[in-house]
């Protein structure tokens, strides 16, 4: 099959191959699922319980972002006709991506976690720029630059942990943990799926081929 360059609007979605069909929505569910996989991580334990006023008001604003990216994604799902509400109310066992199952009991957890878990997604994210479904165009460059956002806070809160002798302990040891986590997020590097999703238009690059760009940046 030669790749696929045409751009799909959702009255065109129920006329595309039930291939199609099953990869984009796997794909669109997916990433709605690790949008507000992250909130049901830190929310109820670190909105109030971060080191200053300025960094609550941070926690927050990122689940807001967070959720609003969720919202978004649902949207799109509810465009070809899907309703995946039930990913607002999942159990932590049951997100897609084990990273959204992991704790964070400490404050180097939320920020190794924007730093190096929020760059996977910023990753995957920019795969879907272009894609051969229309729509993302419309949410993928605000969704991005807020991930941007997510992560350079994290670096910063890092940096700041990094200050102390306590401090650069606790951040490594979050890094360590982290690192290892979103390496495992981009998935297996030999996959048949990812052959399809490129081919179809939906990403641009392996899983493989990401994960060596990662390691790389």
């Amino acid at each position: 099959m030669a790749q696929f360059t045409d751009r799909i609007e959702p009255k065109e979605f129920p006329k595309m191959p039930e291939e199609y069909r099953d990869l984009l929505t796997r794909l669109l569910t997916i990433q709605a699922d690790c949008e507000i996989g992250g909130p049901h991580i830190y929310v109820d334990h670190w909105t109030l319980r971060a080191p200053t006023v300025d960094d609550q008001w941070r926690v927050a604003r990122i689940a807001s972002e967070e959720i609003d990216h969720c919202r978004k994604f649902l949207r799109m799902l509810g465009m070809v006709g899907l309703d995946r509400s039930d990913i607002l109310f999942r159990p932590r066992s049951k997100r897609e991506v084990d990273a959204f199952k992991v704790d964070m009991p400490e404050w180097g957890d939320f920020a190794a976690f924007g730093f190096l878990i929020d760059k996977v997604g910023q990753y995957q994210l920019d795969e879907m720029v272009g894609s051969s479904f229309l729509p993302t165009d419309d949410v993928l460059p605000t969704i991005l630059r807020e991930e941007k956002g997510h992560v350079a806070y994290g670096e910063q809160q890092l940096q700041i942990m990094m200050a102390t002798p306590e401090g650069q302990v606790a951040a490594q040891r979050a890094i360590d943990k982290w690192y290892v986590v979103g390496l495992d997020m981009f998935g297996r590097s030999e996959s048949a799926r990812d052959e399809r999703y490129i081919e179809w238009g939906l990403k641009k690059r392996t899983n493989g081929k990401m994960r060596e760009d990662y390691i790389a940046e």
